[in-house]
Order: structure tokens, then sequence, then C-alpha cells
């Protein structure tokens, strides 16, 4: 049986939340005739503003396709898409460009920063490349929630890699984007600087209001956010709500190795 027939823990009563971010029987497939696969399969989900989503599932399980469709870095087969009230499904691709720049933050494993610029200049490059002023006071809001404060005149290499992370993640903040997506962020830190990281995003949320989605495998990444969103053969078969690392490891032990829970 699939997972949404396990019980789940109920959301905590609340108005209805405006949603950074939405899709609507989204279907995503590679390939045609006998060799097709799908990799979402009429997915539904909403991503509500104001808080920390993980997004967990077995291998193969369409969970970082759904990302990088929710982000606009991939295309739907059909379906719809909606980032911060706008449609993107079927935006020109200038417009999109343009709204993952605006709109959109994203934190990878990689920290993809550029050695020659120091702390700061990597923070802002999104939006001096864009010819936006950045907000001073904002920007200071950013640096002091993730602690780098005293890092700003340095460099990459002179940084460990849980502060390089520490950068991307308010090089994300920066432009007060409607939604932050981070693929597996912790994915290439020891333990020690995952958590410091995580916290950070934590953070963002609780005290920038930010909202952010997390692609992850690590219930401890996980127990970090708000809520739980568990795919399985292309499909949302359960979410969690107030997750320990203890009950999603215990959800996670559920599914087997085709991606079906147990």
């Amino acid at each position: 049986m699939y997972a949404d027939t396990l019980p789940s823990t109920a959301p905590p009563p609340r108005g209805k939340s405006l949603t950074a971010a939405r899709a609507q029987h989204v279907v995503k497939a590679y390939g045609s005739g006998a060799t097709r696969v799908v990799a979402l399969d009429a997915v539904d989900v909403a991503i509500e503003r104001g808080q920390f989503t993980a997004i967990m599932g077995p291998s193969g399980s369409g969970k970082s396709t759904l990302m990088h469709c929710l982000a606009g870095l991939d295309t739907v087969t059909s379906g719809q898409i909606w980032v911060d009230d706008v449609e993107i499904t079927s935006l020109p691709e200038r417009r999109l460009t343009e709204l993952r720049r605006d709109r959109v933050g994203f934190v990878f494993q990689a920290f993809n920063l550029l050695p020659t610029l120091n702390v700061m200049e990597n923070i802002t490059l999104p939006m001096d490349i864009a010819g936006r002023k950045p907000d001073a006071g904002w920007i200071a809001e950013v640096v002091e929630t993730v602690g780098l404060t005293g890092r700003l005149k340095h460099r990459p290499g002179q940084l460990s890699g849980g502060q390089q992370q520490r950068v991307a993640v308010a090089r994300a903040l920066a432009a007060r984007p409607a939604i932050v997506f981070g693929d597996e962020p912790t994915g290439n830190l020891d333990s020690r600087a995952g958590a410091e990281v995580l916290s950070f995003l934590r953070t963002s949320v609780d005290t920038l209001g930010q909202t952010i989605v997390m692609v992850t495998h690590d219930p401890v990444a996980a127990s970090y956010a708000d809520r739980v969103l568990y795919l399985a053969d292309g499909r949302v078969v359960g979410d969690m709500y107030g997750p320990t690392a203890d009950n999603v490891l215990e959800r996670m032990k559920q599914f087997d190795g085709r991606g079906r829970a147990s």
C-alpha cells in the first residue's frame, strides 16, 4: 500500500494561509511509448508562506524533480505551477529567468562562491549582475542572522565549509525572495557544520519570515522543518507537521527500495 494510508500528524489549527508556491496536477515525464518514465504523477501541493518545508522520499521518488519544477528550473509535461502567485508554466523563458532572479533563492550542496570575491561581494553578486541596489538594512540583518558579521572581507578560501554555505544562504536571502529552495544544502558538510547551517535556515524562517523548501534524505535535517512532505513513485503520499528525527526516520523505514510503503 502507499504511504497515504498511514497515519499522518495533523497540522495545527490555523486560518487559510497564502502560498509561496503551488503545483496543480503536475506531470513530469521523460521519453515516450515503452520507454516513458513518469517522474511526477499528477502532483498537487501547496507551500505555505513563512514555513520551512522538507521534501523526502526514496531514491527515484521525484523529490528533486518536484523541487526543480517548483523553482522553475525544469519544465513540466502538463499541469500548472505558481510561484508568488505568478503562473510560471506558461511564462516565456526571459520572464521566467527574471522571476527566478527576483523572487527565488537557491542553496545547493556546492557553495558556488566566486573565489576572487569577498563574502559581501558574493552575497550581493546576483543583485549586482541584475543592476539592482541592495537594501543595506536588509543585508545587514541577513548577515547578522547567519553569523557572518565579522567575515565580510574574507574570501571563500579563508572560510570553513560551514561558513561558505552560510554565505550561500545569505546570498539566497539577500534579494528578499518569495521562496528559497535548498537541494541537500548540508550534503557536503560534517554534522556540526550541517547543524549550524540548518539552524540558520530555521532562524531565517522564524526571524526573517522566509519561506524555505529543502530536499533532503536526512531525518535530522528534516526535523528542523515545520512540515515534511513525502513522495513515492512520483506522487505525494503523505506529510507530517512538527517532525522529529525519530518519527521522520520511522516513516522513512516504511518505504522499500521501489519507493512504495512496505
